[in-house]
């Protein structure tokens, strides 16, 4: 999306709502002022200045903390936020984009996500069904990230074996593309030779 629109040419910027810990992802989005925390001994640029005229995903933004979720509305509102620290408003462009594989209407029942934001990205909502609903779809993207992954490690892997491809297009993937994606990554690292040799039994 952000390399087929206007906004290519500016700073495609993303963020793991699951990996990074609630206090660095309040840190990595909004930055923060040197003084306002201990620890803080220089000013730190936000990641929503750098994503300015560009693009920010967000993954898994049902993990995004609840007591953060305000101050994504008020961003998702006004264009606006502040850093750690400070008082001063600023104002950025920036092009939201967010991702999760929950069920977000659970999320909000449960009084875990904010039906304000929700509603906020409900505007331009796409639902793709999970993996195991387009198994079509596996054969193509094990063997687009083999060449990704041969490319970076500089290997020259060419096929997967029909016998991978039955067992990759029978699983059901629980973690979906990610998971797929993890998977081929270690394959291309224990690959030694022209044919990937997956660890099925890791399955």
């Amino acid at each position: 999306m952000h390399r087929a629109s206007r906004r290519r040419n500016k700073s495609f910027v993303q963020v793991d709502c699951v990996t990074t810990a609630p206090e660095l992802l309040e840190r990595e989005l909004f930055g923060f002022e040197k003084g306002a925390f201990d620890g803080a001994v220089s000013n730190k640029i936000a990641g929503l200045e750098t994503a300015d005229k560009g693009t920010l995903f967000l993954n898994e933004i049902a993990r995004f903390p609840l007591d953060l979720q305000p101050k994504l509305v008020h961003l998702l509102e006004r264009g606006e936020f502040e850093r750690l620290g400070t008082s001063r408003t600023l104002r950025v462009n920036v092009r939201l984009i967010a991702a999760t594989r929950h069920d977000v209407a659970k999320w909000i029942a449960g009084n875990r996500f904010r039906q304000d934001l929700y509603d906020q990205f409900n505007t331009s909502l796409i639902q793709i069904p999970p993996l195991r609903e387009r198994r079509e779809d596996i054969p193509l993207l094990a063997h687009h990230f083999m060449q990704r992954f041969a490319r970076r490690m500089n290997k020259d892997i060419q096929v997967i074996a029909p016998e991978t491809i039955f067992v990759l297009v029978n699983h059901d993937w629980p973690g979906n593309v990610t998971q797929l994606e993890h998977f081929i990554q270690r394959s291309v690292i224990l690959t030694k030779g022209p044919r990937l040799q997956a660890p099925l039994d890791e399955l």
